[in-house]
């Protein structure tokens, strides 16, 4: 099987400015603001390697509301993560598609869909500041016993071409994801659904299961894993919880130094960086070394 790649990563959050304050201090760039036709609003980072993070705020409560009525999923399933979980918090791996029907069709035949499929499109600015638009295609999918935390294929439609230019760079030297750490106490229920998502099968082993899509390994941890790992604890616990991201760094003394700069609480654990979560970060940040 072909794995798919991440695409991105969705970060609800209270408040856009408070998340935008967060993720500058830990020495990202950040993209303006976004707003979606459905009532949510975005702040962006994007890296190198075509990934990125969405921090996600409710910017207009009535077109949210109207959008739920209407079965759009991707609100619906916001609303219940804020509901459940808290405003702040890390809700959904997005990963990236070039046929939004097909992944919907094989979510629907394998009993994993979370819903209807979604077709919108939204205004932003490029690298340069010229006002475009992009469209996306999203199909949904979940575990059955999960009802807030979500994933979704994205095909993007009309994307811009060139890359994100001085938006992809950041002081604090990150250029990618690395790994994404979920936990759950037990990680092994969690097998077929991790194989449909990444259209790869999954490794088990030291508490956790592990698969290595197209471009960052997803790990699903016990709770005792990951606090011998990266020295976390699940904040609300459940069937499973997204919980950390894990940055590749061009240089650990870099990150260092940015953080430094603005005065972020940090620990330093075997290779890595690990940042607490907090307001506008959602989860456990962590960042390790690699290679260029």
């Amino acid at each position: 099987m072909t794995p798919r790649s991440i695409d991105h990563l969705v970060l609800p959050t209270a408040d856009l400015d408070v998340a935008r304050a967060r993720l500058d201090a830990l020495g990202f760039t950040v993209a303006p603001d976004g707003v979606h036709p459905f009532g949510t609003a975005n702040a962006c980072v994007y890296f190198a390697d075509d990934t990125f993070l969405e921090s996600l705020a409710v910017h207009d409560q009535a077109l949210a509301d109207a959008a739920c009525a209407d079965g759009n999923v991707f609100v619906a399933r916001d609303r219940a993560f804020r509901t459940n979980r808290g405003e702040e918090g890390f809700s959904s791996i997005v990963m990236a598609s070039d046929d939004a029907d097909a992944d919907h069709a094989e979510f629907v035949a394998a009993g994993l869909s979370a819903g209807p499929r979604l077709d919108f499109s939204r205004a932003y600015r490029d690298a340069e500041g010229v006002a475009r638009t992009v469209s996306f295609r999203l199909a949904f999918t979940a575990p059955a016993d999960l009802q807030d935390t979500f994933f979704f294929t994205c095909e993007r439609v009309d994307a811009p071409s060139g890359g994100r230019g001085a938006l992809a760079v950041h002081v604090n030297a990150v250029q990618g994801l690395s790994r994404i750490v979920a936990v759950a106490p037990s990680p092994r229920s969690f097998d077929t659904f991790l194989a449909a998502l990444a259209n790869r099968h999954p490794q088990t082993g030291n508490g956790e299961l592990l698969v290595q899509t197209g471009n960052a390994e997803i790990g699903v941890l016990t709770p005792s894993a990951m606090a011998t790992r990266f020295r976390t604890a699940p904040v609300k616990g459940g069937s499973l919880e997204l919980a950390g991201i894990v940055f590749a760094s061009r240089s650990l003394a870099q990150t260092a130094q940015a953080l430094d700069a603005t005065g972020v609480d940090y620990s330093h654990l075997s290779n890595l960086i690990i940042v607490p979560p907090a307001p506008g970060q959602g989860a456990f940040f962590a960042f390790e070394e690699t290679a260029s």
